[in-house]
């Protein structure tokens, strides 16, 4: 089901689906249990561009501590249950805007249904999540291995299950850690389903391997028009998955805002740090919300004519470096003021 098509679901005060803008999503990595942390890690998040939060909740503490991280946050926060069917309801009872569940391991449905009854009591979405390694024994015997096609079925199965139970407050996400996988499961499940579907590589490793798999895969199904909500999954901290989804979005052209940096790659002809600029460039930006291009170039040679796309950039030279506006040199600046100087152009960014 395109993008355009799926069901509008509400989750705290955001909407998913129906072709609305897509959100982005990350997990904390803190004891859920230790607020302090959680929270001072979601407030991280949250200046990053995360759009919404998902903690673990394994125990009547952190189910507990929900409800004190909601009055220290302004997103909304997703309870990710697994095995234990009294911590889904008990997250929900503590403010949860939304549950993360695997129908097919918290016990039963009896137990799925005592779920099912408290999240329609209070229209809580819940999300059925399956993963390719969950996936059940009869399904992997069934299509001789792990596939996306039994992917699809369980999800399905799980759906099945709770609209059974008079409920389609739903949001249905599959992972795999194998990207072509993932890719056709979600092509299978958007032709069979108009829930809207949260997109992701699962387990895709640390932040290099993680961040190619990652746009290989949410690149190729994003592209197609399918997914409402994505989390690209870092082994890292997390503030590094919301500047990777925030990228994915604005490369496939589904988000604007936000500054592009554009840096060369480096050559002999270099003589200042470019790749330690770069780097201290990139994490600067983030704070502006300006949708412009910034451009860091190695050497003065080349740095206007490379920059000359870009609203403003900077360019090396043997310790010093030129300001570059549209293509044009506005000034030379010692090279351990280009940071200064740069950050202070955007402060007075003329909108």
């Amino acid at each position: 089901m395109a993008r355009e098509s799926t069901r509008v679901i509400r989750i705290g005060d955001k909407v998913i689906g129906g072709g609305t803008p897509i959100l982005i999503q990350s997990m904390t990595n803190t004891r859920t249990e230790d607020v302090a942390a959680t929270v001072e890690q979601i407030h991280r998040l949250e200046k990053a561009g995360c759009e919404i939060i998902r903690c673990t909740v394994p125990t009547q503490e952190a189910a507990v501590a929900i409800g004190e991280i909601k009055k220290q946050i302004t997103i909304p926060l997703v309870a990710d249950i697994h095995f234990d069917y009294k911590m889904a309801i008990a997250a929900m009872e503590n403010g949860a805007d939304k549950i993360r569940i695997n129908p097919g391991n918290i016990g039963g449905k009896d137990k799925v249904a005592q779920v099912v009854a408290v999240a329609k009591e209070r229209n809580i979405p819940i999300r059925v999540g399956v993963n390719s390694g969950s996936l059940e024994r009869e399904l992997v015997d069934k299509y001789h291995g792990v596939t996306a096609q039994g992917i699809v079925e369980s999800a399905l199965d799980k759906v099945h299950m709770i609209e059974e139970l008079g409920y389609e407050n739903m949001v249905i996400s599959i992972k795999s850690s194998d990207v072509l996988m993932c890719v056709k499961a979600h092509e299978l499940l958007a032709a069979k389903t108009d829930y809207p579907l949260h997109v992701g590589i699962t387990e895709s490793g640390t932040i290099i391997s993680g961040n190619i798999k990652s746009s290989i895969g949410l690149g190729l199904i994003l592209h197609q028009g399918i997914g409402d909500t994505i989390r690209v999954s870092l082994t890292g901290d997390p503030v590094e998955e919301i500047k990777s989804a925030k990228l994915i979005l604005r490369t496939l052209g589904l988000r604007r805002g936000g500054i592009e940096v554009v840096s060369c790659p480096t050559c002999g002809r270099t003589k200042i740090d470019l790749i330690g600029l770069a780097n201290q460039v990139e994490n600067m930006v983030a704070e502006f919300p300006l949708d412009i291009k910034v451009a860091v170039m190695g050497c003065a040679v080349n740095g206007p004519g490379e920059a000359k796309e870009a609203d403003i950039g900077i360019a090396g030279g043997i310790g010093e470096g030129l300001l570059i506006k549209k293509g044009e040199i506005v000034k030379k600046v010692p090279e351990n003021q280009l940071l200064a100087v740069l950050r202070e152009e955007l402060e007075h960014w003329d909108v």
